[in-house]
């Protein structure tokens, strides 16, 4: 999710200043001390008044976010999927090249059919060599689409900054980041706005 937000933090009895990071699995807050609450802990989230109370064995802990308090509630309780991150929605013509993860062949099913021009193409590169497609792969979008380059995360086989010098080579902007799943990483590019 990506969110981050200064704000007040009131744990145990304490009153803490620093900012708030709404992560995809865990809420981090940073100041005068490091706390990391992961969502699979928690056993309540409430927001009220623009402030959200995480209960959990530790807990509470509560968030001062003022309005942002009932959206970040929001998105704890009911996180987004991982076709909702990468912007995967019925009707869009999509591309695959690589050897992408089986459960994410299955979770975008027979949309991963296009034959020509695609809305989205979701390229897995396992190695840098893998990067010099791009050029090729960016012919097969659209002039609004997305190509996904998904690579592993923390491997010196491909870095982020190997992915996003090839995309940018090839002509393409780099403008999302997602987490595809616990070992791969996505990044998104576009043809630029011209």
């Amino acid at each position: 999710m990506g969110q981050e937000l200064d704000c007040t933090l009131r744990y145990g009895k304490r009153t803490l200043a620093g900012k708030a990071y709404l992560e995809t699995t865990y809420i981090l807050f940073r100041g005068e001390e490091r706390i990391k609450i992961a969502f699979a802990e928690l056993t309540g989230v409430h927001a009220a008044g623009g402030v959200l109370k995480l209960e959990f064995a530790q807990g509470p802990a509560l968030f001062d976010l003022g309005a942002a308090a009932e959206k970040w509630a929001r998105k704890i309780l009911h996180p987004p999927t991982r076709l909702e991150k990468l912007g995967v929605k019925p009707g869009l013509a999509i591309a695959v090249e690589g050897d992408l993860d089986p459960e994410f062949l299955r979770e975008i099913g027979e949309r991963a059919a296009a034959k020509t021009k695609a809305d989205l193409v979701f390229f897995a590169a396992q190695k840098t060599a893998d990067l010099a497609r791009i050029a090729r792969l960016k012919t097969r979008l659209n002039p609004r689409g997305g190509l996904w380059v998904i690579y592993p995360k923390g491997v010196a086989a491909v870095r982020e900054i190997d992915v996003i010098e090839a995309g940018r080579a090839a002509g393409l902007k780099d403008i999302k980041v997602a987490s595809f799943s616990a070992t791969h990483t996505a990044l998104r590019f576009a043809f630029p706005v011209r």
